[in-house]
């Protein structure tokens, strides 16, 4: 019962930690993106603008919240939580060599998730009734199908290399060398595969603002909103530290490891920054 307590705190906690970390993740995007636009980022609240990612939350969760009358209700409000609950649930899988939850089948479980997390931005559009998120979701339904069937390969590769789906397994294996050394073009189209799961530019088309209005969450305003941000921003951070592990060693007990998961954040950014946005059908095409 004692440990069964101890994992309930600890997950407590990391969830915790986590939605600061996206709080911050969004402040460095902002920052990053002010810097390679030559304006000056948030700059206000606190100290060089360090509080303002709490200050947008505080205005997005006391605004009205209000729903479309010819939505479907229930879908239509559940679709943003679920979606956060999956992005929080698949941190689970954090390599910890003692507590929290050990999977021998981790990797399986991560695929499970992020398949799961389809389902959410479909339903988002499906159930708002609006044709533009309705697009929005039927592009990013096929867009995700697309390119998990290569995250899956890529990772089936490296599941045969280490023979076994537990994220443990990649810490033991890279004692002496990281797989990047090993596999460089895989990693890369690794990272191009994480671009197009988390709906990030290039391929963020789910969220098209140029013609669909803003995409699959165009209904959504405040908290809903607010939700579907943190979902898609863990899922970011997710995917940074899962690069670390699977090809950059996975000492989470050092201190360089956290400053690789920060500059693959920021390769997220600066991504965002550099790259327009694909035509679809070449994105398609691609996949």
């Amino acid at each position: 019962m004692l440990g069964l307590v101890f994992v309930f705190v600890a997950f407590l906690l990391l969830v915790v930690f986590v939605l600061v970390g996206v709080a911050f993740l969004t402040l460095l995007e902002r920052k990053v993106l002010g810097y390679i636009h030559v304006r000056r980022g948030p700059n206000r609240v606190g100290f060089v603008g360090i509080l303002q990612p709490f200050r947008d939350a505080i205005r997005l969760f006391s605004r009205e919240q209000y729903y479309p009358l010819m939505s479907n209700y229930l879908s239509y409000y559940f679709s943003p939580v679920f979606g956060l609950f999956l992005s929080l649930l698949v941190w689970l899988l954090i390599p910890y060599l003692r507590g929290l939850v050990s999977f021998e089948l981790g990797l399986l479980f991560f695929l499970a998730c992020t398949r799961l997390g389809v389902y959410t931005v479909m339903v988002a559009g499906w159930s708002s009734n609006s044709g533009y998120s309705l697009l929005g979701g039927l592009r990013a339904l096929a867009q995700t199908i697309s390119y998990e069937v290569r995250l899956a390969f890529i990772l089936l590769s490296f599941v045969v290399l280490i023979s076994g789906y537990d994220l443990l397994g990649f810490y033991f294996f890279q004692s002496y060398v990281w797989l990047i050394f090993i596999s460089f073009p895989l990693s890369f189209v690794w990272f191009i595969s994480c671009l197009a799961e988390t709906n990030r530019t290039p391929f963020d088309f789910a969220e098209g603002e140029s013609e669909l209005v803003s995409g699959f969450n165009v209904e959504y305003g405040g908290g809903g909103f607010a939700l579907i941000f943190l979902a898609e921003y863990a899922r970011i951070l997710f995917m940074s530290l899962l690069f670390c592990v699977i090809f950059l060693g996975s000492d989470l007990y050092s201190l360089f490891f956290y400053v690789r998961l920060t500059f693959l954040s920021f390769l997220f950014v600066w991504v965002r920054g550099t790259l327009p946005r694909f035509r679809y059908d070449r994105l398609m095409y691609l996949a």
